[in-house]
């Protein structure tokens, strides 16, 4: 799991006005952002700039503050945007985008708190008010958000024998929680919270003795053996430690090992009748490339390793499905995480992967240790009631990046599910730096009109550009632009009928009696044929609103 900060972040800037009355903070696009400038572009075309002053009050009244937070929400959304979202929905010259993602809002909420806190921290009693009232409304906000985004919770059993030893064994070690493992229905394993939790309360605090890296390695027996191999990586290096120290009885990790799944089920571990049903989707490429990449791995090492050096390298402890076993163990439990020492490392967080994704999650940031407590903190960006599942972000990932290397899909729309498109223009010039186009369901678009549909921006520029006159389209409704744009559409709705020709809808399988991993790759070729027909359906109406529009008169 990964835990990945944008570069964006909004920045404090509480300078002292004329009187301790008048006061401000700074809204402030980061230059560092590698988006910076395509940011930079959108908050001008909303008028707006890269840095914003917002003035508060003394003693704000409700209507102050919400017309404040608003300002600072919608700067904020465009400041925390990604790539894709970015790709999306950063539209110059139409009006503020009230919605982006669960994640950018969420971001975007979470900014404006961390904002307010640093504030407080050295404001005066008059200062107080307007950035705690600014706050509360925020947290309100926040809230309101969590509660529409609620999922349903049915626990199975709660926190069976191995789930209470290890917890135990955590509490031992320095581990402070207020959550507590069960089986969810659907989900397996999750984290229950055992009070109510509230935005930067603290879920989970794992102390830094326990977190298994590389340097662990370094501490082993085959340390001077690995590091003889050229180019070996050092996620590589902790992996083949830990195939062996999960079956070490003397073992530090002995307890958590012992915890772990026989079987992690991602896509890495499809069987036959699983692959065969992704036929005709990306995500059956990136699967067989994974395992084409593992298994070339694993041949370089072995048998070579166990040949040479069998009393580290039990032979029996490092065939291929211990090696499978132990790769999917870190690409599903695996976070990044910042040491004090100021080195990211890859990791394996006893207790904290049992934490649950989800797509919009309670707790987005937790990879930086805690250089004062020296331990790794899980705090909340969104509430969490008492029996509610708490949910931890793994990253901003496609529902195929989740299947492969975790072995499940997410509930709800997934922003990041997108169709990249290969736009052939031989009349463009090429360029390195040009963005990549793609697709997303249109459902999530709120802009179905004229010259929209529903579809990307950036797509639609990029057509008109290759399939139409070199004459500036002006987006009005010129008979000349209204046939470029019947041509635009009519070449999107080729590419994507001979998609959905080669998504075929498998009705061999029978839905109510397959394994897990068949139920996996129906359900998301599922997701893959809805986006498809989003995308063909956005076209045909697109052609509709077309033909029945009548033309401009584009004579001088």
């Amino acid at each position: 799991m990964e835990d990945l900060r944008p570069v964006s972040e909004i920045n404090l800037s509480d300078e002292p006005m004329e009187s301790d009355d008048n006061y401000s903070l700074v809204l402030k696009l980061s230059e560092k952002d590698p988006l910076f400038e395509k940011k930079k572009k959108l908050l001008q075309s909303k008028g707006s700039g890269p840095e914003v002053r917002v003035y508060l009050e003394s003693s704000p009244s409700s209507k102050w503050i919400n017309s404040t937070l608003e300002a600072m929400l919608w700067r904020a959304r465009i400041i925390n945007l990604d790539e894709a979202e970015l790709y999306f929905g950063g539209v110059t010259g139409v009006d503020v985008v009230e919605f982006y993602s669960p994640r950018n809002e969420l971001e975007s909420f979470n900014s404006i708190i961390s904002l307010t806190d640093i504030s407080l921290l050295s404001a005066t009693h008059k200062r107080k008010e307007a950035l705690q009232d600014l706050r509360d409304a925020t947290v309100d906000m926040i809230r309101a958000f969590g509660d529409k985004n609620i999922e349903e919770t049915i626990i199975e059993e709660c926190s069976c024998d191995s789930e209470k030893i290890l917890l135990q064994w955590g509490g031992k070690h320095g581990v402070r929680t207020k959550l507590q493992i069960a089986h969810v229905e659907g989900a397996g394993r999750g984290a229950v919270a055992v009070e109510d939790l509230q935005v930067g309360d603290t879920a989970l605090e794992i102390p830094e003795s326990i977190i298994i890296c590389e340097e662990l390695v370094y501490e082993s027996s085959m340390s001077n053996i690995l590091k003889k191999i050229d180019g070996i990586s050092s996620e590589t290096m902790i992996l083949l430690w830990s195939m062996k120290e999960r079956y070490n009885p003397n073992s530090k990790f002995k307890i958590y090992f012992n915890a772990l799944p026989e079987a992690f089920n991602t896509g890495l571990s499809f069987g036959i009748d699983a692959l065969t049903a992704l036929q005709g989707t990306l995500l059956l490429e990136e699967i067989m490339h994974a395992k084409e990449h593992l298994r070339i791995q694993y041949d370089e090492l072995f048998p070579a390793l166990c040949s040479d050096h069998p009393d580290i390298f039990q032979p029996e402890l490092y065939t291929w499905d211990q090696f499978l076993w132990a790769c999917e163990l870190w690409y599903s439990n695996g976070m990044k995480v910042m040491f004090t020492d100021g080195k990211l490392r890859t990791c394996l967080i006893p207790i904290a992967g049992l934490l649950n994704h989800s797509l919009c999650p309670h707790i987005m940031h937790y990879g930086k240790v805690d250089s004062s407590t020296n331990s790794l903190k899980f705090s909340l960006s969104r509430p969490c009631r008492v029996g509610e599942q708490c949910y931890l972000s793994y990253g901003n990932f496609s529902s195929s990046h989740l299947i492969t290397f975790y072995g499940f899909l997410p509930k709800g729309d997934n922003y990041n599910d997108v169709i990249p498109l290969d736009i052939d223009d031989a009349q463009a010039d090429p360029n390195p730096d040009e963005t990549t186009h793609m697709v997303r369901g249109t459902w999530l678009s709120n802009n179905h009109e004229i010259f929209n549909y529903g579809l990307p921006p950036s797509l639609l520029d990029r057509l008109r550009d290759a399939l139409c006159d070199a004459e500036l389209h002006t987006k009005t409704c010129t008979k000349k632009n209204l046939e470029n744009e019947m041509a635009v559409l009519k070449s999107l709705q080729s590419i994507f009928d001979s998609m959905m020709d080669e998504l075929d809808d498998l009705e061999c399988f029978d839905r109510k009696n397959i394994n897990l991993d068949v139920k996996l790759a129906l359900e998301f070729k599922d997701i893959q044929r809805r986006i498809v027909s989003s995308v063909l359906t956005s076209c045909y109406a697109g052609l509709n609103i077309l033909e029945n529009k009548p033309a401009l008169d584009s004579s001088p």
